[in-house]
């Protein structure tokens, strides 16, 4: 389903992940091609299909399948998304291009977080990708779609693995996770509330930090974010994202010598407290069903990234 149409050729989808309005596809339109950002999980495959039918675009047009990182909610669905599209490439972070070729360890790792039910809910069969498909990408890289550019920035920090696409044809940026999740129930006068993400395994917060440095240095006029689509009003965002990250690692820190179970309790209820009063500075009351609706999944998410991170610190 197409939910948002913006000037030069820019499509968001919803991946119709968790729930509505939270994970977006992007696709990308110039001169009758099409590039897609980021594609979901298999069960997105469907509804981007039709969303390419109804902006009567075919398959065979289709070029690019660029990937900010291979986390199952922004790539789960290549595999099944390729078979569908004959002519296309997938271009990836080279620490990525392993897993799209040979997914099984990132199957098994999968389900041994969530469990072999909850798996096949939420990302369906990962397929692999034929090797002479998938593109490296280094950092610098410029794919074209006919004669528009999108350079590729390396950005770690919430993943080794992660990278952003600097859409030169409209000076906006395509940040996966990068630059934060965007909430669209929490906007106010078409402001954006955004939160960085923390989650597990590589987080680190001086490398997202210097990431977001890297983007506002470019000037960017809009970023296009997974979660959820295209906000701007960058520097003031930008800004908020590093006073947050510091926040999280401050909430992590104070909670750093505790049992692993009583620092999951102390980070998450520290989180929760931090996230109120950001809705609150930014200009929205915060109710107990945001954030059971909204806000919990992401806030245990951000919470086993910091402990993940403090175990890292210890070694």
């Amino acid at each position: 389903m197409i939910t948002h149409s913006f000037a030069g050729g820019v499509h968001a989808v919803d991946a119709e992940y968790v729930q509505p309005l939270f994970d977006a596809v992007h696709i990308v339109i110039e001169q009758g091609r099409a590039a897609i950002v980021d594609c979901g999980t298999a069960h997105s495959v469907p509804g981007i299909l039709a969303a390419l039918a109804e902006l009567g675009v075919s398959t065979a047009a289709v070029d690019w399948l660029l990937l900010t990182h291979v986390h199952l909610d922004h790539a789960g669905g290549a595999g099944q998304l390729m078979q569908a599209l004959p002519n296309a490439r997938v271009a990836v972070h080279p620490r990525g291009a392993p897993h799209l070729i040979d997914p099984r360890k990132l199957i098994d790792a999968s389900i041994a977080v969530y469990g072999r039910a909850t798996y096949d809910t939420l990302y369906g069969d990962i397929l692999p990708i034929d090797a002479a498909r998938v593109e490296a990408a280094t950092d610098g890289q410029v794919f074209s779609l006919v004669d528009r550019r999108f350079e590729v920035l390396h950005t770690p920090g919430h993943a080794l693995h992660h990278q952003t696409y600097l859409d030169h044809g409209i000076n906006a940026v395509f940040t996966g996770d990068t630059f934060g999740l965007a909430y669209e129930v929490f906007k106010i006068e078409g402001r954006a509330f955004v939160v960085p993400t923390t989650s597990p395994s590589q987080f680190d917060p001086q490398q997202l930090i210097e990431s977001i440095r890297r983007i506002l240095a470019r000037k960017p006029a809009a970023a296009f974010l997974t979660h959820y689509s295209r906000i701007t009003d960058l520097e003031r965002v930008g800004a908020d994202l590093k006073r947050m990250i510091n926040s999280h690692v401050e909430v992590a820190l104070a909670h750093a010598d505790l049992p692993i179970d009583a620092a999951r309790s102390a980070i998450r209820n520290g989180l929760k407290e931090l996230f109120a009063q950001e809705l609150q500075r930014f200009g929205v009351q915060p109710s107990d069903e945001m954030f059971e609706r909204w806000l919990g999944g992401d806030i245990e998410l951000n919470a086993d990234g910091l402990l993940a991170w403090l175990a890292r610190r210890k070694r």
